[in-house]
């Protein structure tokens, strides 16, 4: 299930940018950011939040796992079981 953007902004700011934070920390690991300091982590955040707002990044929430988690729009669970 995907979550509105207009849901996210519903979240205090610290939940929200704690999920946004995970997700680029798994982008870390995947070797798309070499390493963020305060500065760059700042910069990431606002960019993530942006392409939230834009639907370029999705927050889908698995019910089967109970997990929450941010996602490029054409990697969501609910686009691989439609195809």
């Amino acid at each position: 299930m995907l979550v509105p953007y207009s849901a996210l902004l519903q979240l205090p700011s610290d939940t929200l940018n704690n999920l946004i934070k995970e997700f680029l920390f798994t982008q870390m690991e995947d070797g798309s950011f070499a390493a963020l300091d305060d500065a760059a982590m700042s910069t990431a955040i606002r960019q993530c939040q942006q392409a939230l707002s834009r639907n370029e990044l999705v927050v889908e929430y698995s019910e089967e796992d109970e997990s929450i988690a941010i996602r490029h729009k054409d990697n969501t669970l609910a686009t691989s079981t439609e195809d």
